[in-house]
């Protein structure tokens, strides 16, 4: 499946701002064997005076900005075209929780997509003895890792209200849970914490739902911004998956990858600074729209 993506974040101020320096996740990630980057533009509103690309430790591509002439709005817009080719999970072929522990304990390196690294708890990620709890009641001994995944998004998808009102993007994870309710940011730091409570690896993903579902499929909850899901380590043989708790499905054709990250402190779509006065008001506009005979 194609997509042809624009994306939008826009910032205004209540007074000029006389400068400011960004840092930049917003393109999609090229993922060999899953994703393919066909195209893609950058545009940055006030031209920056400065560029710099670069890529993270988790292999995300970065651009750092910075802006010297003074304005009230500012903008940054990626246009792209993206191949998705995932294939299904396929057989589980995951072990029971208790085996994972060694099968993570004989990963010998520290690469940027090994099991150690989305264990314990992170800038958004909390230890937290009641999402501890909540995981396992739903983690059986005998029920394989995977399984235990899917479970608890599912659980999570229909224990929790999707409410754009009801959280910020600084909203503490552990409020979140305790309101069950939030965004998609909301669901997938909740999902994460309770894998980690009970040993699963889990890390935070960023990126793009399709805007419009096929005829006769419901239309997927946060399809017009960026988009949130979680990564899972499913042990030596099975490896990372992928699964969306705000929709409760896996994550495929109809997601876009942008990051991969410990949570949203790692992916965040802009970050930095800029000298003004007051509060600033943002808005996001994201198009995902499939190029049908592609």
């Amino acid at each position: 499946m194609q997509y042809d993506i624009r994306v939008t974040i826009q910032y205004s101020y209540p007074s000029p701002a006389s400068s400011g320096r960004h840092l930049l996740r917003l393109m999609p990630r090229a993922l060999p064997g899953k994703q393919r980057v066909l195209s893609r533009t950058l545009e940055v509103t006030p031209a920056p005076v400065e560029q710099v690309n670069g890529i993270d430790f988790f292999g995300n591509e970065t651009v750092e900005v910075a802006l010297a002439s003074p304005h009230k709005d500012s903008s940054f817009t990626v246009t792209a075209r993206v191949e998705c080719t995932r294939e299904g999970q396929g057989f589980d072929m995951s072990g029971t929780l208790p085996g994972l522990a060694g099968e993570i304990a004989a990963q010998a390196g520290l690469n940027p997509d090994a099991p150690h690294h989305f264990l314990g708890s992170s800038t958004r990620i909390p230890r937290h003895d009641g999402m501890a709890a909540y995981a396992r009641e739903v983690a059986g001994a005998q029920t394989t890792v995977y399984d235990i995944v899917r479970a608890l998004g599912q659980r999570i998808h229909e224990d929790f209200a999707f409410n754009p009102q009801a959280t910020d993007v600084d909203t503490p994870t552990e409020a979140a849970f305790e309101q069950r309710a939030g965004v998609c940011q909301d669901f997938a730091h909740v999902m994460i914490t309770c894998l980690r409570e009970i040993g699963i690896p889990a890390a935070y993903v960023s990126g793009f739902l399709r805007t419009i579902r096929p005829q006769n499929q419901p239309r997927l909850e946060g399809a017009d911004a960026m988009h949130a899901w979680v990564r899972a380590w499913c042990g030596r043989q099975m490896g990372w998956v992928e699964y969306d708790p705000t929709n409760a499905v896996e994550a495929f054709n109809d997601h876009v990858v942008v990051a991969y990250g410990r949570d949203y402190a790692d992916v965040a779509p802009v970050k930095g600074y800029m000298r003004s006065v007051g509060d600033h008001t943002t808005r996001q506009l994201v198009d995902v729209e499939p190029l049908e005979n592609a």
